[in-house]
């Protein structure tokens, strides 16, 4: 029998421990890579959105990404899909700092659309200003805006969470 080579937790779930880089992309073993968010962390709504602000103004979409999902698995069923939109307007963000144009665009959209109910921005998000972002942000990515690598800068594109 052959030993699996997969990372696993203490619990044997996957976890791969590869370094990462700023956009959450895997580097080589023994690389020095952008530290981890750790996962499963309980935070309130408003250390949620101020940890995700900082690390999208730090250019670290996929870290945001964490943030929100784990606001998203531990908190009440009827923000879930507020805080998975969340998650996906910063995946979305993440795949265009990446160049992949196609899944960036469709990521923001959907994060987009999976805010969009949420108007009365609870815990002071700007859901307005956070759909318009997101659509625009989507067109420029699927034009190009006659880029080569077709990326965008992270930081620069950062979104304000709060109104």
């Amino acid at each position: 029998m052959t030993e699996n080579p997969r990372d696993r937790d203490g619990e044997g779930r996957a976890r791969n421990a590869r370094p990462r880089d700023g956009l959450g992309r895997p580097l080589p073993y023994g690389a020095v890579g952008v530290e981890r968010q750790p996962e499963g962390v309980v935070r309130s709504p408003a250390e949620t959105v101020r940890e995700a602000q900082l690390l999208l103004d730090a250019g670290k979409p996929f870290h945001a990404h964490e943030v929100f999902e784990d606001a998203w698995k531990s908190g009440p069923d009827e923000e879930r899909a507020l805080w998975r939109g969340m998650a996906q307007l910063a995946v979305g963000l993440t795949h265009a700092a990446r160049g992949n144009t196609a899944g960036g665009a469709r990521l923001l959209l959907r994060g987009a659309g999976g805010i969009a109910p949420y108007r009365d921005g609870p815990h002071g998000l700007d859901i307005g200003g956070l759909v318009r972002w997101a659509r625009e942000l989507a067109a420029r990515v699927e034009a190009g805006e006659g880029r080569t690598d077709r990326s965008v800068d992270a930081g620069r594109e950062a979104p304000r969470l709060l109104g």
